[in-house]
């Protein structure tokens, strides 16, 4: 049960409204504090649509984040949003094969980008030597929309784990799928 009250559209000013476009539990927090949930939604809506940053790339990172934080919400709604652009069930399996440390197919940027995520997740920022690794093969853009895609999903899953968001039952078969490992 989260901490605040999940609030309507019918909760808030007019001029507010919009922030409920997609009614997700977790907006429906956020909510409560209307300017902060604006600011929120607004490096979301960078992220997911107007970074360069390749989509299947972007939403591995997500959930290289969430498997690490053991995020229920985030890995269940990034298993669902991942399929969308382009992450298959052979990337999930590979994507836990190789936080694991062992052998996967996926390619040597997704594992690089895979193991930025697992450092800043981990130690609070990417190496320099994996930094390096990736401006071998993308642009100071594109590695830069990696770093803050990867640190505002650690943002994201601290908000769900303070306040306690629920997942939603259509969310639910995504995690049934794949079990977030026991701490």
């Amino acid at each position: 049960m989260a901490r605040v009250p999940y609030l309507e559209k019918s909760d808030l000013a007019p001029a507010d409204h919009d922030l409920l476009a997609r009614p997700i539990t977790l907006f429906k927090a956020l909510v409560n504090s209307p300017g902060g949930a604006r600011a929120f939604h607004g490096l979301g809506q960078y992220i997911r649509h107007k970074s360069k940053l390749d989509p299947r790339l972007r939403e591995l990172a997500i959930l290289q984040v969430g498997w690490l934080t053991r995020s229920p919400y985030e890995w269940s709604h990034h298993v669902k949003l991942g399929y969308d652009f382009g992450v298959t069930d052979a990337d999930i399996k590979a994507l836990i094969a190789d936080t694991e440390g062992r052998p996967s197919d996926l390619e040597p940027l997704v594992k690089t980008a895979l193991k930025a995520a697992r450092e800043a997740t981990r130690d609070g920022a990417v190496s320099k030597a994996t930094f390096a690794e990736l401006q071998r093969s993308m642009s100071n853009e594109s590695v830069t929309d990696l770093v803050i895609t990867i640190a505002f999903y650690n943002a994201v899953v601290r908000v769900l784990g303070s306040l306690e968001i629920d997942v939603e039952p259509d969310y639910q078969p995504y995690l049934d799928k794949y079990p977030l490992p026991k701490a």
